[in-house]
């Protein structure tokens, strides 16, 4: 009673001390929650601006890009190939989009730094010694999966074209072209991380190589699906190079696994 009654005594200025009400059992998951939340937002932002930095920068690039790209298109003389705009807006949009995807390479650095320091707070101090030398070369592998995607662009070109004739003439359309070439280019760089996250993921041990061996059914499903969307060209040979290319890296990557004892 004493000290409850100190509590309750006037303050120096005339007022009641507030006793502060006890904290509810949930408020300090709560809070955790609210703090989470708040380092994505912070990690989203930065990343958006870095990308946004890589844009301008890519923007000054974007023209002779671009026209490396409708070069990569195999011609019958072998003249320098020519695409035709079919809106007012389209050419803007086609340098814009080129731009974006400059940025999101150049910014790739920044972007697996936010991804790591967003997920490291939830590690352990062995799970993030052992998942950390793996950051740096999930920017290699990326690099790797863009210029796989720049030397296979010319072969699915030259198949896909030999379809045409003096009848089916190909004349390309910029935009649709450039859609096929800048996701083409995103889908290759990206499934370039797969390993590097299977082995993160084994690392702390979430998954094993039993474990993927067991799911090889789902996991060739989820492919098929995975290289289906991300190619918009309408083609067989974009999603089977993606598809061939993702399966063969799953079954490395359990190999790898495998063979690290876990």
């Amino acid at each position: 009673m004493t000290d409850a009654d100190a509590l309750l005594e006037p303050t120096p200025a005339g007022l009641p001390a507030v006793i502060p009400p006890a904290a509810e059992p949930g408020d300090v998951g709560v809070m955790s929650l609210v703090d989470h939340l708040g380092e994505l937002r912070g990690r989203l932002f930065r990343a958006i601006l870095a990308i946004a930095v890589g844009t301008v920068i890519g923007f000054y690039f974007a023209t002779p890009v671009r026209n490396r790209l409708i070069a990569l298109m195999p011609t019958p003389d072998g003249t320098q190939p020519i695409v035709q705009v079919l809106g007012p807006g389209d050419a803007f949009v086609i340098q814009l989009k080129i731009s974006i995807v400059i940025g999101i390479i150049l910014a790739m650095p920044v972007l697996l730094y936010q991804v790591w320091s967003f997920v490291a707070p939830g590690l352990t101090p062995s799970e993030r010694k052992t998942v950390r030398p793996w950051i740096p070369l999930a920017l290699v592998f990326f690099a790797m999966g863009v210029a796989i995607a720049y030397f296979v662009l010319p072969f699915a070109l030259t198949f896909l074209l030999g379809f045409t004739d003096a009848v089916l003439v190909a004349q390309f359309a910029a935009g649709p072209y450039f859609d096929f070439v800048t996701t083409m280019f995103l889908a290759f760089g990206l499934i370039m991380e797969f390993p590097i996250l299977l082995v993160g993921l084994s690392r702390v041990g979430i998954v094993t190589s039993a474990r993927l061996r067991e799911s090889r059914r789902m996991a060739i499903l989820a492919i098929a699906v995975f290289a289906a969307v991300a190619t918009p060209g309408g083609d067989l040979v974009s999603p089977l190079v993606l598809g061939g290319t993702m399966y063969l890296l799953f079954e490395g990557t359990v190999v790898f696994i495998r063979r690290t004892g876990r």
